[in-house]
């Protein structure tokens, strides 16, 4: 099969069956074409029913996955550096990274228009349909498999032990200067290289593996699509 910037706008639907095969979660051809189907292609198609309802749901089921894996996994953490780690792992670069190793856009069902002007490899676009895939798992197979999917996918969700420790480091990280105080660790929900999040220690610079990496701030999901 061609590469999602290979795709020739205009071109059949490609056979769903690696990616049936790929995704390992038992779901019916059916309703994965629905978690394809961008609105693009559904108006240009006679209004057909559209992933964005599956994408919805997909979204929820998402956030409670890794919200449980967070708070079983790190139980020292407080609700606020819990929601910024959450969000440095759900994100719509970090979700559309999985969708390319997928190769989700191979799949897409997209309007003529959408797909002549890049949407196979749009973010926005990669991430939505990856959620709508989990909803649809979660529809069919219930939310365990839903859950064992997005571990599956989404290896992150492993590497957060090193940013965990990234946050305790940041303690020694920076010397506080005569007088002051160092504020506590804290987790910046907007991933650094490689999707890993990034610590700001005590109001200071944003630390990464130790590095100060100044104070611009991040914009996350959800982008005007």
């Amino acid at each position: 099969m061609k590469a999602a910037a290979d795709h020739q706008p205009g071109a059949g639907q490609p056979d769903t069956t690696e990616l049936l095969r790929v995704l390992d979660a038992g779901l019916s051809p059916g309703l994965l074409e629905r978690a394809l189907t961008h609105r693009s292609y559904a108006y240009e198609n006679g209004n057909l029913p559209t992933n964005e309802r599956l994408e919805f749901l997909g979204d929820s089921v998402l956030g409670l996955v890794v919200t449980d894996a967070l708070f079983r996994g790190y139980p020292e953490l407080p609700e606020g550096q819990l929601a910024k780690l959450r969000a440095a792992v759900v994100n719509m670069r970090a979700l559309a990274g999985v969708a390319r190793g997928l190769r989700l856009g191979d799949y897409l069902r997209l309007g003529r228009g959408e797909d002549g002007t890049g949407g196979r490899d749009k973010s926005s676009i990669l991430a939505d349909t990856l959620e709508a895939v989990i909803g649809a798992v979660y529809i069919e197979r219930g939310l365990d498999e839903a859950s064992a999917l997005v571990h599956r996918r989404r290896p992150g969700l492993e590497d957060l032990a090193a940013g965990t420790h990234r946050v305790r480091g940041a303690r020694r990280a920076r010397v506080p200067r005569r007088g002051e105080r160092p504020g506590p660790p804290e987790v910046v929900p907007c991933p650094g290289p490689g999707g890993r999040p990034r610590v700001r220690q005590g109001g200071g610079a944003v630390q990464e593996g130790g590095r100060a990496a100044g104070r611009r701030g991040c914009m996350e999901r959800h982008q005007q699509r």
